[in-house]
């Protein structure tokens, strides 16, 4: 089956950043997030062979989420100015790749994401999304799966459907109403008091999500549990919806993945060698020599 893969570029960008040590050219600029990316891209590219590839990045401005609730990631403390540097000189990497990059103001990358994943063109194309953030999670499903980036030293988990309901003990789609009960202290998204991961998806398991648990509060028991859920009703809801992702995102028309083409090695070659990625020539040239030149026309296409 051919299989697309789409990136959550910055949050990889941030993985490398803080799995690495530090790193700078000759003329000081640094470039551990950036090698760090570029390491992970090339063994993506050996390891899936995908037709199709793509990157996803957060806007910068505020999202929706960033007006529905004053708090939400209120608590991050500011980029460090090493990965802000390497922020501004990202594009210069995705542009000698040359596969589709997308962003939305309003919406964060994995709002794109899970746009670009919601109804694949072909059962023959599988959706692969790369990612070092469980909130994507909730989009694996029949042809969608992720592939998680854990923290230096962990290998990556792959994550179908299946694998997610094992898990969490709920339908990946479900996840976000079992944030609504336990939070989320990466994205400052408040837990209610008492209630525990097993607590979460038993109401989840019987309810469905949070309206549903707030129509049949009556059912919870002991009293406590329905009395402290009854007083976070509006916080329930609030926090359900800031997890859940959108996938309606407005995104420009045209190809929503693309194979690295022939003249892609060569750029990526060139941008290596600036910044002195000396020991990921040898790799680069292997891979470059093992691929088949991409046909102009051969764009994959994700019907929206």
């Amino acid at each position: 089956m051919s299989r697309a893969l789409l990136l959550d570029t910055h949050a990889l960008l941030f993985r490398a950043f803080f799995a690495l040590p530090p790193m700078a050219t000759k003329a000081g600029e640094p470039t551990s997030a950036l090698y760090g990316l570029a390491v992970m891209l090339l063994k993506l590219l050996r390891d899936e062979r995908p037709r199709g590839l793509a990157f996803a990045l957060d806007a910068a401005q505020p999202t929706f989420r960033h007006l529905q609730s004053g708090s939400y990631k209120a608590h991050r403390p500011p980029l460090p100015d090493a990965l802000r540097r390497q922020l501004d000189a990202l594009p210069r990497l995705l542009e000698a790749v040359g596969a589709p990059t997308f962003v939305a103001p309003g919406f964060e990358a994995d709002d794109v994401l899970a746009t670009l994943a919601r109804e694949p063109a072909s059962s023959k194309v599988a959706v692969r999304i790369v990612t070092a953030d469980h909130d994507l999670f909730q989009v694996a499903r029949d042809g969608v799966d992720v592939l998680f980036v854990g923290t230096r030293g962990r290998k990556s988990i792959l994550y179908d459907r299946a694998a997610l309901v094992a898990r969490y003990g709920v339908e990946p789609g479900q996840l976000p109403s079992l944030t609504a009960l336990v939070g989320d202290a990466t994205d400052n998204l408040p837990k209610i008091p008492g209630v525990g991961a097993r607590t979460a998806q038993k109401l989840v398991q019987r309810f469905g999500d949070m309206r549903g648990l707030i129509a049949g509060l009556e059912q919870v028991t002991p009293a406590a549990l329905r009395s402290t859920l009854a007083a976070a009703s509006a916080q329930l809801l609030e926090t359900e919806s800031l997890a859940r992702l959108r996938e309606d995102v407005p995104l420009p028309s045209g190809a929503r993945a693309a194979p690295v083409g022939a003249d892609a090695w060569s750029r990526m070659r060139a941008l290596f060698v600036a910044w002195e990625f000396n020991s990921l020539l040898a790799r680069l040239d292997q891979l470059a020599r093992s691929e088949a030149p991409a046909a102009a026309d051969d764009q994959l296409h994700l019907d929206l």
